[in-house]
């Protein structure tokens, strides 16, 4: 084998192994690499296993799995041991593999949007993207077949064990499975300096009830109140009423934020902004992901204000959040009844004069 074909060679294999080892790596990274690699695993799953029918018990599992074969590819293909005859076969099949469903996944989605997940939340990918790069991947390892030389020894397959073995048991010492959580945890703070209104809630509802007079046993409904209920919607059950009581009592802003998220911040710093302007304001809930929750302080003293908030855990939170949404989240409720969700940070993000024009609408105005 010539110098020049054995530099080509390593350039490939090196450019390869990389490829695998970095989307390994991305999979356990929120931020930087191997940086929550709980909450990085736990957003894989909910985000790609999940859709594709992965159960809840079984995506854990084989989502690490998944990682260390990724890693222990990447590793391999960087030694000689049955490198052309198991290697490089393996990796371009596990390539037609993520091929195959990324094509099936745009097919079905009827277009190139959203992130495939390839290398995580680290550098978003478009299908289409994640098509190209495999594609070009498998073109060079195709070359790479035809440049090395057959294997003249059998090797030591003990190699590819250990390293494949290896590889995966790392990967669940990283991010270790935890159990469903049951409980979460609550806080309801005492309102700051800059929290312009009063911790007193106002039920809409029940001051349009009827008015029962004392030295009567008949009721009646004066044409005021009649007016008041015909002017907010029927009251019905959110699904948040589990998290906070009050939820499905007049209007309300919920919120599902994770305290390291600098989107988030900004997301309640301008809530915050709004409520200091609008004494009328629906008031604000937040639900935090369990992720960095020793951020919570430092994350209210960047919204300017304190808001009652629960805990709850990755995978709950996501859920919660809904399928195919993302952080920051922020819906509009009045009576329980959901009239705005913002979400993400592209088209649906969250804008601030959007929400000041829907809360000032009247109950007529308002669409579901």
């Amino acid at each position: 084998m010539s110098t020049t074909r054995k530099n080509i060679a390593w350039s490939l294999r090196i450019v390869v192994a990389l490829l695998f080892i970095v989307s390994a790596m991305a999979k356990l990274s929120k931020g930087h690499l191997l940086d929550s690699p709980y909450f990085a695993i736990s957003t894989f799953e909910v985000k790609q296993l999940y859709p594709m029918g992965f159960s809840e018990g079984f995506a854990p599992y084989f989502s690490r799995v998944l990682i260390g074969i990724e890693l222990a590819l990447g590793l391999l293909l960087l030694q000689k041991n049955h490198l052309r005859k198991f290697i490089l076969p393996v990796t371009t099949l596990l390539l037609a593999v993520f091929i195959g469903h990324l094509t099936y996944v745009t097919f079905l989605s009827g277009g190139n949007s959203g992130n495939c997940g390839c290398f995580g939340e680290l550098i978003p990918m478009t299908p289409i993207q994640a098509i190209i790069k495999n594609i070009v991947a498998v073109g060079m390892l195709v070359y790479l077949f035809t440049l090395l030389p057959h294997e003249t020894e059998k090797g030591n397959f003990w190699v590819l064990t250990t390293v494949l073995f290896a590889s995966i048991l790392s990967i669940f010492m990283l991010a270790p499975i935890q159990p469903p959580a049951s409980n979460f945890t609550v806080s309801v703070p005492e309102a700051t300096a800059d929290d312009t209104l009063s911790t007193a809630t106002i039920d809409t509802a029940t001051a349009a009830a009827m008015v029962i007079k004392k030295d009567s046993i008949q009721t009646k409904t004066s044409v005021k109140e009649v007016t008041a209920v015909a002017n907010e919607p029927e009251k019905r059950k959110s699904g948040y009423s589990s998290y906070f009581s009050s939820i499905d009592k007049g209007r309300k802003t919920l919120c599902f934020f994770v305290p390291g998220c600098d989107h988030c911040r900004e997301a309640a710093k301008e809530l915050t902004e709004l409520r200091k302007n609008n004494k009328d304001f629906p008031e604000i809930s937040i639900i935090f992901m369990n992720e960095e929750a020793d951020l919570i302080p430092e994350f209210f003293k960047f919204a300017g204000a304190e808001y009652p908030y629960k805990i709850i855990e990755v995978i709950p939170f996501w859920k919660v959040l809904g399928s195919g949404k993302d952080t920051p989240g922020v819906k509009y409720l009045w009576n329980g009844n959901e009239y705005k969700y913002y979400f993400g940070i592209t088209d649906n993000k969250f804008d601030p004069l959007d929400y000041q024009k829907l809360i000032n609408k009247p109950f007529s105005e308002l669409k579901k």
